[in-house]
């Protein structure tokens, strides 16, 4: 598809510098562009590309000040990032709309479920009793759907999605490969003898709208009750999600995280990869955890940034990283003032 400079700087309600009539059939990142592609500037890190690059058309802030010119048409907007993420987002729609619809065989789809209109089903699928699917959701190759689960409109599941019986997924959610939603939470009960007792997951997983799930992420079923996904949450690849967790609205959670059972994530929060939460804990709106950190209690707070393990104030551990480097020097610093303290003592005993 191609697209002209005047129909994209219409479509973000920006101001076009340059040749309205410039075409682009790609997009592409600004120190790889060449002559047929857009691009877009918002770190100053890239700047040096602005002019050299070959783009057809770059899209950048308002407020950016040029100390060169440049071959490229321009489209100047309030925030060049969401603009081009906005672009992206048109493009994928379009490229959605246009794809595969119907049901593929071989696949199996229960006489109780109900499918809506343009549906896509993928072959090997499953669909399980009295299941409900909205209009134009995708499912592809390979993924199952257990009795009673309700898929909502404009949902997309990507491959090998698995979605056990009675979980419910919100509109416009987008799951990808390998995710498993509501497998069993982690409940054994220990035993006189030293063994572990299963106890029965009979909850549920409720995932709202407007979320994304990476791949191979698991999202327990709660003991009882449910495990809730707020809307707006984004979680990344490889992430555990137990038994009866509550992930707060918009939400943004990196891989190789664990959030332990029960525990409930406030709303706005950004946890970085690798990072390990207890059970039974909570942190308030607007928290902020740095990568690899450990949170080993509630965080009641709004807006606090933590850092390492066990997690406490973020500014306060990076001066104490600094220290922590520093710590030979200190420890020779030490030795040296213990030595001149000795020197000093006989010499006045000396005396």
């Amino acid at each position: 598809m191609q697209f002209t400079a005047l129909q994209i700087a219409t479509l973000l309600k920006g101001k076009l510098v340059g040749e309205p009539e410039a075409k682009i059939n790609q997009v592409a990142k600004i120190e790889e562009a060449k002559a047929g592609s857009l691009s877009f500037v918002a770190n100053p890190k890239y700047e040096e590309y602005l002019y050299s690059t070959d783009a057809s058309i770059i899209i950048i802030n308002e407020d950016y000040e040029l100390k060169q010119p440049v071959k490229a048409t321009l489209i100047r907007v309030k925030d060049a990032y969401s603009s081009f993420a906005y672009l992206l987002e048109k493009y994928n729609e379009i490229q959605s709309n246009a794809g595969k619809k119907g049901i593929e065989q071989p696949s199996y789809i229960s006489k109780s479920a109900s499918i809506g209109k343009n549906v896509y089903v993928g072959s090997f699928t499953y669909i399980g009793d009295n299941v409900l699917i909205g209009d134009n959701v995708k499912i592809y190759p390979g993924c199952y759907i257990g009795d009673n689960v309700v898929i909502n409109e404009e949902t997309k599941l990507f491959a090998s999605v698995k979605i056990y019986d009675d979980c419910s997924v919100g509109a416009r959610v987008t799951i990808h490969s390998g995710t498993v939603i509501g497998g069993d939470g982690f409940g054994f009960a220990p035993q006189k003898d030293g063994s572990f007792k299963k106890v029965p997951q009979i909850g549920n997983v409720i995932i709202e709208d407007d979320v994304e799930i990476g791949a191979n992420t698991t999202i327990d079923r709660a003991t009882m009750g449910s495990t809730i996904i707020k809307k707006g949450v984004k979680l990344d690849n490889l992430i555990q999600i137990a038994h009866n967790v509550e992930i707060g609205e918009n939400t943004v959670i990196a891989a190789q995280s664990g959030i332990s059972g029960s525990t409930k994530i406030g709303k706005y929060n950004m946890i970085g990869g690798q990072v390990g939460v207890v059970g039974h804990i909570q942190t308030a709106n607007g928290t902020k955890v740095g990568a690899q950190s450990g949170i080993t209690k509630s965080i009641a707070t709004p807006n606090t940034s933590v850092n390492e393990t066990p997690a406490f104030d973020y500014k306060a551990s990076l001066k104490s990283q600094a220290i922590f480097r520093n710590l030979p020097d200190l420890q020779k610093r030490i030795l040296e003032l213990e030595q001149q303290l000795a020197a000093l003592k006989n010499q006045i005993n000396n005396s």
